[in-house]
């Protein structure tokens, strides 16, 4: 099995103009196995495979911002499957982030807060040439404060991890 490899962001995805400004971003892509799920739906799909310890380790995060007044943002695994992705309309909240825009090649989720902003991108592209189908997940945070600033820290490179890990569930 390949490994997800860290690419620029999609230059055809909306992710790229949010990315103007941002203090953190990175993009992996993977090539998938399930070419005809929209991105929604891979999305979906990796939730579903998310370990239990992210979803502690999302209970931690929430105590203890809860303390300098942040949101609890929920757990990754706080999705409705039995509601199907089509259902899925703008400002609807999928796991802990909420739906932005939904189309064909990409969605788009995020958070805001008073200390981040968060953006994640599932986009789909199919090369021309060999008919692979990949994924690319982009996360763009725009910080907003010092506590934003202390908050990205630990998480920036925690994140590289956690997100190189969940593109490659793409593939499984």
């Amino acid at each position: 099995m390949s490994e997800p490899k860290e690419v620029a962001l999609p230059e055809q995805s909306k992710i790229q103009a949010i990315a103007s400004g941002a203090s953190f971003y990175d993009a992996w892509e993977m090539p998938t196995t399930n070419p005809d799920l929209t991105p929604l739906e891979q999305f979906f799909r990796v939730m579903k495979q998310t370990p239990k310890w992210f979803d502690r380790l999302m209970v931690l995060r929430n105590r203890v911002v809860s303390l300098f007044g942040l949101k609890d943002l929920g757990a990754f695994s706080d999705m409705d499957e039995s509601k199907p992705s089509s259902d899925y309309k703008a400002g609807d909240r999928v796991g802990i982030f909420t739906l932005i825009e939904n189309n064909q090649n990409e969605v788009l989720l995020g958070d805001d807060d008073k200390h981040l902003s968060v953006v994640l991108s599932i986009h789909k592209k199919t090369d021309a040439s060999t008919g692979s189908t990949f994924i690319t997940v982009s996360t763009v945070v725009h910080v907003k404060n010092w506590l934003g600033k202390l908050y990205m820290i630990p998480v920036a490179p925690s994140h590289k991890i956690i997100a190189k890990r969940m593109t490659k569930f793409i593939c499984i």
